[in-house]
Parts: C-alpha cells; sequence; structure tokens
C-alpha cells in the first residue's frame, strides 16, 4: 500500500510482471519514464528503499489489464498474461518449438531461435518510419523493374532453418523464390534481411542472427543503426569469401542482390526521420 491507502505492486510483482510483459529494462523505462539506471538498482536489489514516487509509476506501468503508463498505448489483460505464464512455465530456454510458439496470444511478440524465445518489444517510431520507406524503395525498384521479388515489413514469421525450433521476424526481407511463401510464413531463408537496431535487440542483431542468417542461407545482411547512422552490408559467400561494407547515411547503399543496380537512399530516410531525431539532440 501506498501512504495514501492505494495499493501498489511489491518489487517481487514487479519483476514478475516484467518478465511475463516481455519488458526490457529500455522498455520499462519508456513506459514509466523511470532511468534505466534506477530500475536497474531496484530490481537488481542495490536500492534499499526506492522513492514511492517511483515505486508508483512502475507500478501503474506494469499493472495488467491497465494502459501503459501516460502513453496512451493499449494494455495486455490478465487473460493474456496468463496464458502466456503457461507457455512460458512449460519448458526450460532452448526447449521450444514451433507448436509453444503457435500457442502464445497474438499480442505476444517474440522470436523463436534454436529452441530460446526472445521477447520483442514495441519498436520506436523513428525505427517504424525508417523500416517503411526502405521497404518502399525496394518496392517501387521491384515493380518498375517487372522483377518477381517479393519485399516483406515485420511483423511477418520466417521459418528460417525449415524445422520446429527457429521462427524469426526479420525488420524488412526479400523472397524470390514464391514457391516457398504460404499463408502463415515463409520457409527458409530469404535471399535479403534488413534489421534496425534497438538498443533491447542489437547483440542479437549483431551476433545471433548474423550467424543464423549466413549459416541458412541469406545472400544479403543490412544492419542499420539510428542512432550512429550507419549501414553495415554483409554479402555472404558459400565459400567463406564473405565481405563487409560500411556506408552513412549520406549514401545510396547499393543493393547485391541485384549487383548495385537497385540503391536505397539513406540521405532521404535520414530527411524523413529528422522531426524525431532532432528532438533527442
Amino acid at each position: 500500500m501506498g501512504k495514501d491507502g492505494m495499493y501498489m505492486l511489491t518489487i517481487e510483482e514487479m519483476k514478475e510482471k516484467k518478465r511475463l510483459l516481455g519488458y526490457s529494462y529500455q522498455t520499462l523505462s519508456e513506459r514509466s519514464g523511470v532511468p534505466v539506471g534506477t530500475l536497474q538498482k531496484i530490481f537488481g536489489g542495490y536500492s534499499k528503499a526506492p522513492r514511492e514516487k517511483t515505486l508508483r509509476r512502475l507500478s501503474a506501468a506494469l499493472e495488467q489489464g491497465e494502459y501503459y503508463y501516460a502513453s496512451g498505448r493499449g494494455g495486455i489483460s490478465s487473460e493474456m498474461l496468463r496464458e502466456t505464464a503457461a507457455v512460458y512455465a512449460a519448458k526450460k530456454q532452448g526447449e521450444y518449438t514451433l507448436e509453444d510458439y503457435l500457442a502464445l496470444p497474438d499480442e505476444k511478440r517474440v522470436e523463436l531461435i534454436d529452441g530460446v524465445f526472445y521477447d520483442m518489444g514495441a519498436p520506436r517510431m523513428d525505427h517504424q518510419l525508417a523500416a517503411g520507406q526502405i521497404h518502399a524503395m525496394l518496392l517501387t525498384y521491384i515493380t518498375q523493374n517487372k522483377g518477381t521479388c517479393v519485399p516483406f515489413i515485420a511483423p511477418a514469421d520466417v521459418q528460417l532453418d525449415c524445422d520446429d525450433r527457429t521462427i524469426v521476424q526479420p525488420d524488412i526481407f526479400v523472397v524470390c523464390d514464391r514457391s516457398r511463401i504460404n499463408g502463415a510464413r515463409l520457409y527458409g531463408a530469404p535471399d535479403f534481411v534488413i534489421e534496425i537496431l534497438s538498443p533491447s535487440t542489437s547483440r542479437k542483431d549483431r551476433y545471433i542472427k548474423l550467424s543464423k542468417y549466413k549459416f541458412a542461407g541469406v545472400r544479403e545482411y543490412w544492419l542499420v543503426d539510428l542512432r550512429k547512422q550507419v549501414v553495415i552490408v554483409n554479402e555472404f559467400d558459400a565459400n567463406d569469401d564473405d565481405r563487409v561494407s560500411i556506408y552513412s547515411f549520406s549514401d545510396q547503399v547499393p543493393v547485391g542482390i541485384y549487383n548495385g543496380e537497385c540503391r536505397v537512399d539513406f540521405a532521404q530516410i535520414r530527411e524523413y526521420i529528422r522531426f524525431i531525431t532532432d528532438r533527442e539532440e
């Protein structure tokens, strides 16, 4: 209880709801307005007497069935939390399969990689705008050249290894063999994948997914860093003669699967999202 008699979650209850919601510290910080460093101290047990105002913010942000704190975004119901908890409690990380993935509530966004669930928070607004622009440029090029490849934008499922242990949702991907696309997902590796980095997914995208994409047969993989305004282009070769190129947001980045004839204009994208990024400088 707070001083005014209103109920607040205990720290242990907050930890459990944070886990069930799949929130990273960064996501919870954005939802509650509490700095990441303060969250780490509270949940790590280093802050012995957190301020009541801080606890009230966290309690409001995590309370099931309510709208996210001060954001105006839809909340997650207690029913969804129970459904998610039931799936997560059934097995240990590394043991999950496509069946477990499909049993999750539709509202729960995760990726399944080698039997491990990775929670995915809602992307930032600049992330979404950049992804939309990249997808539009790729679609325009393919359409104008009467190409048969198909560009997708998240969320769309990719059964990457053609098994039941890995389902990923790349931010943008291009598929040239339409026979592998069904109504539910892509079966196998895309030809071209782009991931837009965020603090909560950067390590997974840079290392875990880079390796997965390479060995699954992805031909080209871009990592787009909106903060540093760089694009890292990985072109994979079957003989391990891989190439890595780094471009800035001043460049028109050539798409390798189209022999550089298609280019993504990141200077245009930078201008398009500037109204958001300028506010954070």
